[in-house]
């Protein structure tokens, strides 16, 4: 075999190789932004809007109604004192952006807290005028209640809020027609996927962004007593069975922390240790959740589901 026909077999070799490598480097990026996988962090400021017996480490020894739980009070304000502070270092640590639904009445009380969440270029969304239900309220109702808490954070912040959440995620019939009326891009009350995906309300398109129960402080941390141990476990765990599912579908992780419990010295640890794991792989990116929404809104890969039209109509 002559030098001619071995060059012209491994240039052929070679353009096979290199297709190959294409097609599975195509076949790992399921995003318009061509990452492998989305995290999208929710840091929660609700300090000073809660109601009078809310859940805190002694909910399961209430004092009589209408006598102040100082204690309970304070660890709540741990969240303004401390715990946003702490993960906003963090965040500016590992050069992140996040998503941090305000309730109304802890940005009264507490305005540079809000402001320096949006300062520092975090996503100003909204989380409610207060921390209460909205599931039992009227249309009417509902609007002002929402519109009430976007103005007086807008007002603050200087940011008006584009994504919901309501308080544990109880949403009424009518709160995605009332978000769409007040000109909202996303809600992230919904559990039911591991990727966005379009719903029709009034027959345009609304963004649902996956929340997570699974990866949250208040369930698992405050709720089930978990060790930040643990809590870095579920986070490395989830983090490895979604990285590898998106090489064949897109895919997003969502993780949840509250002022004064993710804020807590532990949490904001493994949560670092967490950010210094995920960053080992190619492919990962961090994203506020409006930037998400905008970017798969129109996308034509991005999933429709109805499931709920006939509250959407």
């Amino acid at each position: 075999m002559n030098i001619r026909k071995i060059t012209l077999i491994i240039t052929v070799l070679s353009f096979a190789l290199f297709g190959n490598l294409l097609a599975q480097n195509k076949s790992e990026t399921h995003w318009p932004n061509d990452a492998r996988l989305v995290i999208s962090f929710s840091m929660q400021f609700e300090t000073g809007g809660q109601p009078e017996g809310a859940e805190s480490p002694f909910s399961g020894n209430p004092l009589p109604k209408g006598t102040p739980d100082l204690p309970a009070e304070s660890w709540f304000r741990y969240g303004a004192t401390e715990g946003v502070y702490r993960m906003l270092n963090l965040w500016d640590k590992h050069g992140i952006k996040v998503t941090s639904h305000v309730v109304g009445e802890a940005a009264r009380k507490y305005p540079e807290v809000a402001k320096a969440i949006a300062n520092r270029g975090h996503e100003i969304a909204a989380h409610g005028i207060a921390w209460d239900d909205q599931w039992n309220l009227s249309y009417k109702d509902e609007l002002k209640f929402v519109k009430n808490g976007v103005d007086l954070v807008e007002n603050l912040t200087g940011q008006r809020a584009v994504g919901y959440n309501c308080n544990w995620l109880r949403r009424s019939v009518n709160t995605l027609k009332v978000l769409q009326e007040l000109d909202f891009l996303y809600h992230i009350d919904d559990v039911s996927r591991d990727e966005p995906f379009i719903t029709m309300v009034r027959n345009k398109k609304f963004v649902v962004m996956p929340y997570t129960l699974r990866n949250n402080d208040i369930v698992n941390i405050a709720g089930k007593n978990w060790s930040p141990d643990q809590f870095l476990y579920q986070l490395k765990a989830e983090f490895d069975q979604l990285y590898k599912e998106a090489g064949t579908k897109r895919r997003m992780m969502s993780v949840s922390l509250h002022d004064r419990i993710g804020g807590s010295p532990a949490v904001v640890k493994v949560v670092d240790e967490f950010i210094q794991y995920a960053k080992k792989h190619g492919g990962v990116v961090f994203m506020r959740k409006d930037e998400i929404a905008k970017m798969v809104l129109n996308d034509p890969d991005t999933p429709v589901d109805n499931s709920e039209i006939k509250y959407n109509k």
